[in-house]
C-alpha cells in the first residue's frame, strides 16, 4: 500500500493484547520499529524487517495489526509517547515562575530545540514521510500545534514586555519560527539553507532574533526605537 492512498477503516485497526507475554512481543514490535525508522527511515521500515528485529514471526504482528501502514503509525505513536513526556517535561508550568521576560522567550526557544535534538533521528524520518503520507501529517500537524500551544504559554508569560498590539499572536508566530527552523535543521542538517552553526550557536541566535521580535528594549534582547 502506497502512503498516499486512501485507507479502508480496517487498515489502521490496532488489537492491542491481552496478555504479558503478548504485551511483551507487542512492545519488542514497536522498539523494533522504531529503532528501523530512526536508522533507515521509512524505506527500510517493512514487515520482514520488524520481525527479524524484534524476534517474532510474522504471524504475532498480523494478530496486531491488519497492514504495513497500520504497523507504522502504531509505531509512531509509541514514540511520540516518549517525545510528548519530553515536551510536557520541558514546559511543565512550575519552572517558569518569576523568570524574566527574555529569559522565558530563550527558555522556550531552547527547551523546543532540546526535543528536537534528543529526538533527531526519528523526527528526521517523519518529517520527511509526511509530506506524501497524509495520515502521518494529519498526526504531525496534531502534535505540533500541541507543542505550539505549551510553548506559546511560556512565552505569554513575559505579558506586557511582549511588544505587539496582538501579544498572543506574535508568541505564536515566534513559535512557528522557530518550530519551522528546527524542522528545516533536523530534516536537512545544519548546512542546507547556509553555512553550518553548531546546536549551541543555532539556538542562541534564534534566541537572540525572537527575544528581538517579541520584547520591549530593556526587558530582553530587542534594541532600536
Amino acid at each position: 500500500m502506497n502512503p498516499d492512498d486512501a485507507y479502508r477503516e480496517d487498515d489502521l485497526v490496532v488489537r492491542l493484547p491481552r496478555q504479558q507475554r503478548s504485551r511483551d512481543a507487542w512492545l519488542r514490535i514497536l522498539e523494533a520499529g522504531v529503532a528501523i525508522v530512526e536508522e533507515g527511515g521509512y524505506e527500510a521500515f517493512t514487515i520482514a524487517a520488524v520481525c527479524e528485529r524484534a524476534d517474532v514471526a510474522p504471524r504475532a504482528l498480523y494478530e496486531r495489526v491488519n497492514t504495513k501502514d497500520g504497523l507504522f503509525l502504531a509505531v509512531y505513536e509509541h514514540k511520540m509517547v516518549a517525545i510528548v513526556a519530553d515536551q510536557n517535561r520541558v514546559f511543565a508550568e512550575g519552572r517558569w515562575e518569576g523568570l524574566p521576560p527574555a529569559e522565558l522567550v530563550e527558555g522556550a526557544v531552547d527547551g523546543l530545540a532540546r526535543v528536537f535534538r534528543t529526538h533527531a533521528a526519528f523526527l528526521r524520518s517523519v518529517v520527511l514521510i509526511s509530506g506524501v503520507h497524509a495520515e502521518v501529517n494529519r498526526r504531525g500537524s496534531v502534535h505540533a500545534r500541541s507543542v505550539g500551544d505549551e510553548f506559546t504559554a511560556v512565552v505569554m508569560r513575559a505579558g506586557q514586555a511582549i511588544d505587539h498590539a496582538d501579544p498572543a499572536a506574535a508568541a505564536r508566530m515566534s513559535f512557528t519560527t522557530a518550530f519551522s527552523a528546527l524542522v528545516l535543521r533536523t530534516s536537512y542538517g545544519p548546512s542546507f539553507s547556509g553555512p553550518p552553526v553548531d546546536d549551541e550557536a543555532f539556538v542562541r541566535e534564534l534566541s537572540e532574533m525572537i527575544c528581538r521580535y517579541l520584547l520591549r528594549a530593556g526587558d530582553g534582547s530587542r534594541s532600536g526605537a
